[in-house]
């Protein structure tokens, strides 16, 4: 499928009546992903409904080209970090770089742990940061870790995907608080499907060195990318309703929360055959003010707290701390676009976010997205209350390249 083209601003708007239709997801980046690692470390298996999104379309050709020079992640963050322990346990000898924005998001804890399990690894500019320079892997004697949980879960699933081929296992000790654990559970289930044996407990994960095998796997659709059709339905007149195909109620992505925490914001769930239908409840069903917590699935942050302003519910919202190292500082993106709709995120006690709107207003507020797929896609929503422009568009090709045609389809004018 080719890619679309976008304008610099794109200016969206509701026509009026309900939302009703169906609705194509992406493929899961986070299964895709993993997926594409275990798929090269078990030497086959075909993949079938992999990601169109930028970042997995990096991370396959990237992979197809395993003896290049210098690798570009991007601004990727599971590519520069999966890749950060492909590349190493692997024994490569190269490069491995990102955007400005990736330079300046701290990796030490990655290369630390790989640093015990033999790996040589070099910064080129500032220590604990990429870029990183590879130079080779020679197993050492460690074969236990103690790894901080509490900066991204990403770095535990890069450094289990490698732990069959450690000689001796792995056996990481979890340390702090631990976020977004659903995504540890995810990479479990993989390694499994490809023959890993593997044991996740509250704070110890134990990899056997048992090699992979080739196998096949189908990616299911993203519950990430559903939760902006949440938001719509939720914001949407009266009667609204969406069907959104490939979704499972057997799920390993731990944002199928998102079903939950829509529930008290007006969208009640029904799984279907193939997939799930969004119905918006009866205004009296939503609730005035609710606790949230997003320690395992912080991705949902941005779409809850738009949707919240909007039907103006009170949110409490903790486990918040990995935003401030996306993409962007993603909290503070939030204070700064919801303050433009007379919305607020503020800060009441430690860890803990409330956002409320006691006087919404959608007129043709311009979005800035600051590089971030989701800023876009959690504020789209708000074009079903009014006319909004939204800035560099194109962000949305990191995760769910096609979601402005879906959109058209749906009603949208554009």
């Amino acid at each position: 499928m080719h890619q679309p083209t976008f304008p610099d601003t794109l200016s969206l708007r509701w026509p009026g009546g309900p939302l009703r239709g169906t609705a194509m997801l992406p493929a899961s980046k986070s299964e895709s992903n993993r997926a594409l690692i275990l798929q090269a470390l078990a030497g086959g298996g075909t993949l079938t409904h992999l990601s169109e999104a930028n970042d997995t379309q990096l991370m396959r050709r990237l992979l197809a080209h395993p003896e290049a020079e210098v690798f570009d992640a991007e601004d990727a963050g599971t590519v520069m970090r999966f890749l950060t322990a492909y590349l190493a346990v692997t024994g490569r000898r190269t490069t491995l770089t990102g955007t400005a924005r990736m330079l300046e998001r701290p990796i030490g804890v990655l290369v630390d742990a790989l640093r015990k399990l033999g790996a040589n690894i070099g910064y080129l500019g500032r220590e604990g940061y990429p870029p990183l320079q590879l130079n080779g892997f020679e197993p050492g004697a460690a074969t236990t870790l103690a790894v901080r949980g509490d900066i991204s879960s990403q770095f535990i699933s890069a450094l289990m995907m490698v732990g069959p081929l450690i000689p001796g296992g792995l056996n990481l000790q979890l340390t702090g608080h631990i976020g977004s654990r659903p995504y540890i559970t995810m990479t479990a289930s993989l390694m499994r499907h490809f023959g890993a044996q593997v044991e996740v407990r509250d704070r110890d994960v134990r990899v056997a060195p048992k090699p992979y095998k080739p196998a096949d796997y189908t990616i299911e659709a993203d519950w990430s990318a559903a939760s902006y059709w949440y938001a719509m339905v939720a914001l949407g007149p009266a009667g609204s309703q969406i069907h959104l195909p490939g979704l499972r109620r057997q799920s390993w992505q731990g944002d199928q929360a998102i079903m939950y925490l829509m529930d008290p914001l007006g969208v009640h769930t029904e799984f279907v055959a193939d997939g799930v239908i969004l119905r918006q409840a009866p205004a009296k069903e939503r609730a005035g003010h609710v606790a949230m917590n997003f320690t395992d699935c912080p991705d949902l942050a941005q779409t809850i707290a738009v949707t919240a302003a909007a039907t103006g519910v009170t949110v409490d919202m903790v486990g918040l701390e990995s935003l401030r190292i996306k993409e962007t500082d993603r909290i503070a993106a939030l204070q700064n676009e919801l303050g433009k709709f007379g919305a607020s995120l503020t800060a009441e006690e430690r860890d803990m976010f409330r956002v409320s709107a006691p006087q919404l207003h959608v007129n043709g507020q311009s979005v800035a997205t600051y590089h971030d797929h989701r800023m876009a896609m959690a504020f789209a929503p708000l074009a079903l209350r009014g006319k909004i422009d939204v800035e560099t568009p194109a962000v949305v090709r990191k995760s769910y390249p096609f979601f402005w045609e879906e959109l058209r389809q749906a009603g949208f004018k554009m």
